[in-house]
């Protein structure tokens, strides 16, 4: 990291939680430096940024929205003000505070982008576990509770709760005293991966300096590789993986997703659709809400030299999932939540799949059944 300033970002709608993180950062890191950009007054045209350390505010300042978006005027002002630290060269290490709603992802992309002069460190969210479920449950519209980055915005708090929870590497997590065994363990399995540093402890200095691969992050929330969770059964909390490799009937499903996406705090994955075989398309549900998306062909529908341009990482994942008959075509939905019915999941996610004759008809007949997914798909 020679002569490039570290940056570690910290988010998360928990915003106590994230504060808490910050401020502990501040005391326990020498010479370091919170960049925060206060979205909230957006409505009157401008980003209100902030820049302090340990013993206070240093600076304040305003930047001016850009196309609308207040999400587009952080990224345009937070690089400058990076490599202004940077030249100073008086800061070991600058926080980013990120906003409530504001993603890591999109934020990590911008600061990677000038990695000749910044290096990230760490991507941080802060977690109170006794909100855990209740943010991932609220299916409201950001907009509707004050915190959409832009007037187009129409994400919900459950689901850009999922995003920055499952995003970052490390999780901050505050000693949270109304917190329970139920709490803690449906954290462990929303993220499996995740190292858990509590806010209070000497560890978090270390993770916030520990370094971050941008690539490997983008890959590990790409649908046809994510690093989906595993079975597991703790505390009344329950994650179900199911595996099939037969396509799902188009119309037997659609008429089943309120019903799936009801049935699980979280699910997500990758599934296919037998009247479109070549079509990987990606499942996301919180709060009672789904996204279903186009995520690109399965491999198997590719041409061989094709391949050549798709990721290493892709062509593994998919190499390790190969069928001899279907390639990498597969479901693969995970549900986990508090009293998880495994049975009645596993019922219904089979009533939807083609029957024995249905699959026995072969590709051309499956592609004639009633399109019952163009509406999500805006085709």
């Amino acid at each position: 990291m020679e002569g490039r300033l570290p940056v570690a970002l910290v988010g998360g709608l928990h915003a106590d939680a994230r504060t808490a993180t910050v401020e502990k950062l501040l005391a326990t890191v020498p010479g370091s430096v919170a960049l925060h950009h206060d979205l909230a007054a957006a409505a009157r045209g401008t980003v209100v940024r902030t820049v302090r350390d340990a013993t206070g505010v240093l600076s304040t300042g305003e930047a001016p929205l850009v196309n609308d978006c207040a999400c587009c005027a952080l990224r345009e002002d937070l690089v400058p003000e990076l490599e202004r630290l940077a030249d100073g060269g008086l800061t070991r290490l600058a926080i980013v505070e990120l906003w409530d709603s504001v993603e890591p992802k999109a934020m990590a992309e911008v600061v990677a982008a000038h990695g000749d002069r910044l290096e990230i460190t760490a991507v941080i969210t802060a977690v109170d576990p006794a909100l855990l479920l209740p943010y991932l449950g609220n299916g409201d519209d950001l907009g509707d509770v004050g915190l959409a980055a832009a007037a187009s915005d129409q994400r919900t708090v459950a689901d850009t709760w999922a995003r920055q929870l499952e995003y970052a590497p490390v999780l901050a997590v505050v000693d949270s005293e109304e917190a329970d065994a139920e709490d803690r363990a449906l954290l462990a399995q929303l993220h499996p991966t995740a190292r858990r540093v509590p806010v209070g402890s000497g560890e978090l200095a270390a993770a916030a300096l520990a370094g971050f691969d941008v690539e490997a992050a983008a890959a590990a929330q790409h649908p046809a590789c994510a690093l989906l969770p595993q079975e597991a059964d703790e505390c009344g909390v329950g994650t179900y993986v199911w595996h099939r490799r037969r396509p799902f009937h188009p119309e037997r499903l659609y008429a089943a997703l309120e019903d799936l996406t009801c049935a699980a705090a979280r699910s997500r994955g990758r599934f296919w659709l037998a009247d479109r075989p070549d079509t990987l398309l990606a499942w996301d549900a919180a709060g009672g809400a789904l996204c279903v998306e186009n995520a690109g062909p399965w491999l198997a529908s590719l041409p061989d030299a094709a391949w050549e341009m798709v990721p290493p990482v892709r062509r593994a994942a998919a190499a390790l999932d190969w069928h001899p008959e279907h390639g990498d075509c597969c479901q693969h939905l995970v549900f986990t939540s508090p009293g998880l019915d495994r049975d009645g999941l596993a019922e219904l996610l089979e009533s939807c799949l083609l029957t024995d004759a249905e699959y026995a008809a072969g590709p051309e007949a499956w592609k004639r059944l009633p399109p019952a997914f163009d509406s999500l798909l805006e085709v």
